[in-house]
């Protein structure tokens, strides 16, 4: 028997609450597997820069930059000495250009300085660097150097609000939040996860609740269209037709154009 959709009118216990963060992060599983960092990258340093670019671009903008910029720039000292000019014109079509070649060129001038040229492991030590806040540093973490971090991006943000693990809206309390709902070593491929799934099924402006693997958990559901028809061609990404099975939909209802695009 299927557990009965949380109510908005029910008041949940800290327990409750757990238990079915816990099934949530089940269900995440399930359903994307192939959950991983978007952000073509390799080592620390490519990570760093590609994340401070990722700042209003997508993902897919960012990695249609990046394979020159870090050809031209392989080490911190390349970017510590770096023509402002040429960076600019580089990393141009990501936007906000100036301020992330400030960002870029700051950063390498600080890892010189204070860190012999290498990427810090340690969250107090990143989010003092140019650039790189708490949100920044626990992608690199998580990706970089394996130490479990929440990453709230819009994405988890609204997520965690639709599944209303938490009334928060400081990201820095929604990450110790949630953080307290799961296990430390869950929460960098968690966060991959419930990205994924913000943007390939529950959607700021029109969530896919009717082709939702986590309908039946989520007190949210009804946000958006519940009939299978009209959420299936609301999915997104080349596993829109297994994500539409997942939630029991008919894949063949999930256009052909859905499967073929990049997920925003």
């Amino acid at each position: 028997m299927r557990a009965a959709r949380p109510s908005r009118r029910t008041v949940e216990s800290d327990l409750g609450r757990k238990r079915r963060a816990r099934r949530i992060g089940r269900l995440l599983t399930e359903a994307h597997p192939d959950a991983h960092c978007e952000l073509d990258h390799s080592g620390p340093l490519q990570l760093a820069v590609a994340t401070i670019l990722s700042a209003q671009c997508t993902d897919q903008r960012v990695n249609e930059v990046t394979p020159k910029l870090f050809l031209r720039y392989p080490t911190a000292a390349d970017y510590a000495g770096a023509d402002r000019a040429e960076m600019e014109e580089l990393i141009r079509p990501t936007g906000f250009f100036r301020n992330k070649t400030n960002s870029l060129i700051n950063l390498g001038q600080q890892l010189v300085e204070r860190y012999d040229g290498q990427v810090p492991g340690r969250l107090v030590d990143l989010v003092t660097l140019p650039g790189i806040g708490r949100k920044t540093a626990n992608v690199i973490l998580g990706n970089a150097f394996g130490v479990p971090g929440i990453t709230v991006d819009t994405h988890f943000q609204r997520l965690m609000h639709r599944w209303e693990l938490t009334t928060e809206t400081d990201p820095v309390k929604i990450e110790h939040a949630v953080g307290a709902l799961f296990e430390r070593r869950d929460w960098t491929m968690l966060s991959h996860r419930v990205i994924f799934h913000g943007r390939r099924v529950c959607h700021a402006r029109k969530p896919a609740c009717g082709a939702c693997t986590l309908a039946r958990v989520c007190p949210s559901y009804g946000t958006g269209p519940t009939e299978a028809a009209a959420a299936a061609k609301l999915l997104k990404g080349p596993r829109a037709r297994e994500l539409a099975v997942h939630a029991g939909v008919d894949p063949d209802l999930v256009p052909a154009t859905a499967v073929v695009s990049d997920a925003p």
